[in-house]
């Protein structure tokens, strides 16, 4: 692991605002912009971007706020079923109140949110109310009738045209979304239908992150486009648009190529004029592999989101979170690209420690050991085991952040009588089964003892250096761990195994 940069986010700010700009001038009209991945709070891309500011995408706009209007898509079958962002771990309807502010954190005012799909959903219609009595307006879209592949029903008043206007006002309209399938494309384009029935001119661009489309297809941060899009099965390709029309090799993903042709027609058939775009490439304004300054550092980044991506798809699948299939996805691209879980630092150092708590307590154990490794972005590593007393999570966290602080590692952090009294409430007053502390319960215990332990208080300066480690279990870590893990900032990853035998792992 290393704490070396490899993304210049000024330099990938001049670059974008500028594109973007000259794509407007070149639109002579609205810009309609898709916006695919995340504006706010990229993690994926931090990851293997080493460097990459998780909102620099939002600075971009800011420098650009007079110019832009925006619009949230959800749809309204994630709202029924409460489909959760996982980074954030909340659902799509609340994102879409976390983006409201946030966007107006940057100057940029979102009032105007569309559902669609929609069908009078009951729990739709619930978030539709609770957004205008904040004063958001609220569009609904319904399914376009055969969509997308009859164009002469899609772009008419059946089509298009049945769903209402959303009104702008600015020269760039930013469309964007909690996550994939919230309708972006078909809300671009109904817009664009729309525009040009009131004798408007407006342009389509899609503003994606991933894949990179001017690095090469096996670069190992395109690579980590496909183990993260496993699920769905993207397929990075050579843009054989782009290629025969200006004899330039660049990368795009299956579903653009293959909604490409379908696409160039529908808009030729909405502006009434030939698609100036020759290809998917042509169509997209994202800039970010020009913010690169070190490939090495990159691709080793890369590299470890492939088999973070792989980890974790297999804990999904034994939580029946996901297929079979995208498991099986996820191990070809492994091989692709010539790699294993060992080549994770973290996880033969969590396998090791794991053997050696097992050999140490052998005798007398009544219960599951676990183990955890960690490393720092520094390259400090640490491991630690679960007790009847805190998880192994909570064992690691607290270890690092000796080793960080300069702590001798025999030396207690927190009173035994204020984890005394935690365990003594789980038990008697919550009635919990498990009692050890977790890493959530172990930071607010931390900082309790802090105000009467100077080491503590050291070891507390010392939280904002656990952003961006790595960590590895060799159990599936319970809900409080990944909460204070989140908080922390740090990549986990763990073993498709549970920490008991019972049903219910909390």
């Amino acid at each position: 692991m290393t704490d070396r940069i490899g993304f210049d986010n000024e330099k990938y700010l001049r670059e974008q605002a500028r594109y973007i700009l000259e794509r407007v001038e070149q639109s002579q009209g609205k810009l309609y912009v898709e916006c695919g991945g995340k504006l706010l709070f990229d993690y994926h891309a931090s990851r293997v971007l080493p460097g990459f500011e998780p909102s620099v995408k939002m600075r971009v706009f800011e420098s650009l706020k007079d110019k832009i209007d925006m619009i949230i898509c959800i749809y309204a079958g994630d709202i029924e079923r409460r489909k959760i962002r996982s980074d954030f771990g909340i659902s799509y309807d609340s994102d879409v109140f976390k983006m409201i502010d946030d966007f107006a954190s940057y100057g940029i005012k979102c009032d105007k949110v569309v559902i669609t799909r929609y069908e009078n959903q009951p729990a739709a219609n619930l978030f539709r109310h609770r957004l205008e009595s904040k004063g958001i307006k609220v569009f609904t879209h319904t399914s376009t009738p055969g969509y997308p592949n009859n164009i002469d029903v899609v772009v008419s008043d059946e089509g298009y045209g049945k769903n209402p206007y959303i009104p702008t006002e600015r020269p760039i309209v930013l469309v964007t979304a909690p996550g994939p399938g919230s309708g972006k494309l078909a809300t671009c384009l109904t817009q664009m239908y729309h525009e040009y029935r009131m004798g408007n001119k407006a342009s389509y661009s899609k503003f994606e992150t991933f894949p990179v489309w001017n690095l090469p297809l096996d670069h190992p941060v395109n690579i980590a486009y496909e183990a993260a899009t496993a699920d769905i099965g993207d397929v990075n390709l050579i843009d054989h648009f782009h290629l025969s029309a200006y004899g330039q090799v660049t990368v795009n993903y299956s579903r653009d190529l293959e909604a490409y042709p379908l696409l160039k027609r529908i808009l030729e058939r909405i502006t009434g004029t030939e698609c100036p775009y020759k290809s998917p490439t042509d169509m997209g304004v994202n800039r970010i592999g020009f913010g690169i300054v070190d490939d090495e550092v990159c691709r080793e980044a890369g590299r470890q989101e492939i088999i973070r991506r792989y980890l974790s798809t297999k804990v999904q699948y034994a939580q029946g979170l996901a297929s079979e299939e995208a498991v099986t996805r996820e191990k070809a691209i492994m091989d692709k690209a010539g790699l294993s879980p060992e080549d994770r630092a973290v996880v033969p150092l969590a396998n090791a420690a794991l053997e050696k708590a097992i050999e140490t307590h052998k005798e007398g154990n009544k219960g599951t050991i676990c183990a955890a490794a960690l490393e720092t972005a520094s390259g400090i590593r640490v491991t630690g085991h679960n007790s009847p007393l805190m998880h192994a999570g909570s064992a690691v966290v607290l270890n690092a952040l000796k080793a960080l602080a300069g702590i001798p590692k025999d030396e207690l952090l927190i009173a035994p009588s204020v984890i005394d009294a935690i365990t003594r409430m789980k038990r008697d007053v919550l009635r919990g089964r498990g009692v050890s502390l977790n890493i959530d319960e172990i930071l607010s215990c931390l900082a309790m003892s802090s105000t009467t332990n100077i080491n503590a208080e050291k070891a507390m300066k010392e939280l904002p250096h656990l952003a961006n480690a790595e960590v590895h279990f060799t159990h599936i870590p319970s809900a409080g761990d990944t909460i204070g893990l989140r908080k922390l900032g740090i990549n986990v990853t763990s073993e498709p195994k549970f920490p008991t035998k019972n049903v219910y792992n909390p």
